[in-house]
């Protein structure tokens, strides 16, 4: 049955919520999901979840509310799956230190291999907490998770939303961006984040 992890799913809109629920549960991962902010918290401190996926703008609790209660006292890795790349939304998933960032509209198809890469580089001390019992004074940990560990699919999800692209053709985009200047994909990446955030600072032009 489902062993390849734990998966915490939030989304207040229920049709995406069943749809990436099944999805992640026939790709082998153990679900629990919730449809509010407030539920995913109390379902996050009694499953403790090995990775958090999250909608952004729910009613109530908000993503970036679930995050913050994650990371700080949970210690649990989170991506964002959300409708929205603005320059806003982009500088507070980042400085949360989301591991993945990515815009709806979206299949199952497209979130399964982020979230195995995102597994694929989980500390280990998140799999091997315990199964019963409290988490709550685990031995000094690091940052819970680098401030966007993968920033490719954040820069992907900022062309999608600029320029109206489809997923493949926002990457497309930013692997000629890449290549045009002699770049790695991921250094490319970097510097448009970066351009972005820049350029939503107050006094900037």
């Amino acid at each position: 049955m489902a062993d390849k992890g734990k998966i915490l799913v939030v989304d207040d809109d229920r049709l995406v919520l069943a749809t990436v629920t099944h999805g992640l549960a026939q790709a082998g991962y153990e679900v629990i999901d919730a449809d509010n902010g407030d539920d995913a918290i109390l379902l996050a401190r009694e499953h403790k979840p090995d990775l958090a996926l999250l909608d952004i703008r729910m009613e109530g609790k908000s993503g970036f509310d679930v995050a913050a209660y994650l990371r700080e006292y949970l210690h649990t890795p989170f991506m964002f799956l959300s409708a929205f790349a603005d320059d806003e939304t982009v500088q507070q998933v980042r400085a949360l230190g989301a591991v993945a960032y990515l815009v709806k509209p979206l299949d199952i198809g497209q979130i399964v291999p982020t979230v195995e890469a995102a597994f694929a580089n989980l500390p280990t001390r998140t799999m091997e907490r315990p199964v019963a019992g409290p988490v709550a004074e685990p031995a000094p940990l690091p940052q819970p998770a680098a401030p966007l560990a993968d920033t490719v699919p954040m820069a992907v999800g900022v062309l999608m939303h600029r320029y109206s692209l489809q997923r493949t053709e926002a990457l497309q985009r930013l692997q000629k961006l890449a290549l045009d200047e002699g770049r790695t994909l991921e250094d490319q990446a970097e510097r448009l984040i970066e351009a972005v955030e820049l350029l939503a600072r107050p006094g900037q032009l």
